[in-house]
């Protein structure tokens, strides 16, 4: 059977995401100064901007232009360009900038193609890819296509009890939202086997994906933190959703095994995790 458009289009997503991810990683593994210094910073004073965030982000747009100069972008340093081809690059340069400014090796870039508003509520994910510049990981999935690590299948790991899953999380940079994120972690904490935060959100979801995590929940999401994690844990199995009926997003995001990621945002709904107070 000969490929119809629509897969000759999901093929060219998928390896145009693959590429400049895999690409961008080898410019920041280059690039790493001895000392990294902060270049800017965002809602807080610890929600900080380095020189290679801005220098990763040019290279993704610069590189779209060039594989596919009619499509939109979305990137968390410069913001939205607008394009005629109905399909959105979302990307994130470095997804884990305090880990990169400390020299820990949890970070990734992430990058996703996207048609419907660049919005979690209401898009849909084609393609996407989560690369780690320091081991070289490189998570790839596309729509109905699964999921894969180095180009090897993967699949969310069966836990059998929320009191055995190791859940991860992550917090937000404003005091109130700290606080509260404090408050609900209180109250999952003695429920689950033990929490870890790695630092970069789209590292979660990939982890609960290739089964090194069983839960992933985190408030404050923005779009270019879930596009490509999102798509990668859906395809290895993975419930991924919000509280309360609604889709992952700001407010809320859980992914994992369908069973456990139920009883997990039914804990987080009862602690009204999905608000700051």
């Amino acid at each position: 059977m000969r490929p119809t458009d629509d897969d000759a289009l999901l093929d060219e997503l998928i390896e145009v995401a693959r590429t400049i991810a895999v690409e961008s990683g080898a410019l920041i593994r280059a690039g790493r100064p001895a000392e990294v210094e902060v270049a800017g910073t965002k809602s807080t004073a610890q929600d900080i901007v380095t020189a290679m965030d801005l220098a990763v982000e040019a290279h993704l747009r610069a590189r779209l232009g060039e594989l596919r100069p009619d499509d939109a972008v979305l990137g968390e340093e410069g913001g939205s360009t607008g394009g005629t081809s109905g399909v959105t690059w979302v990307v994130d340069p470095i997804d884990g900038t305090v880990n990169y400014l400390y020299g820990l090796p949890s970070y990734s870039v992430s990058v996703a193609a996207v048609v419907g508003p660049p919005d979690p509520s209401t898009w849909t994910v084609l393609a996407g890819c989560v690369h780690a510049p320091v081991d070289g990981r490189t998570f790839v999935a596309g729509r109905g296509r699964g999921a894969t690590l180095d180009g090897e299948p993967i699949r969310v790991r069966e836990a059998p009890s929320l009191l055995d899953s190791l859940v991860g999380t992550g917090f937000g940079y404003r005091e109130e939202r700290r606080r509260s994120q404090g408050r609900v972690v209180a109250a999952v904490l003695p429920r689950v086997r033990d929490i870890r935060r790695i630092g970069s959100a789209a590292l979660d979801l990939c982890a609960v994906a290739s089964g090194s995590l069983d839960l992933y929940y985190e408030r404050g999401l923005s779009p270019w933190d879930l596009a490509a994690g999102e798509l990668i844990a859906r395809e290895a199995g993975a419930q991924v959703s919000g509280l309360r009926g609604l889709r992952p997003g700001t407010e809320m995001t859980v992914a994992g095994h369908p069973v456990l990621q139920a009883e997990l945002a039914a804990l987080l709904a009862a602690n009204d995790a999905d608000t700051d107070f």
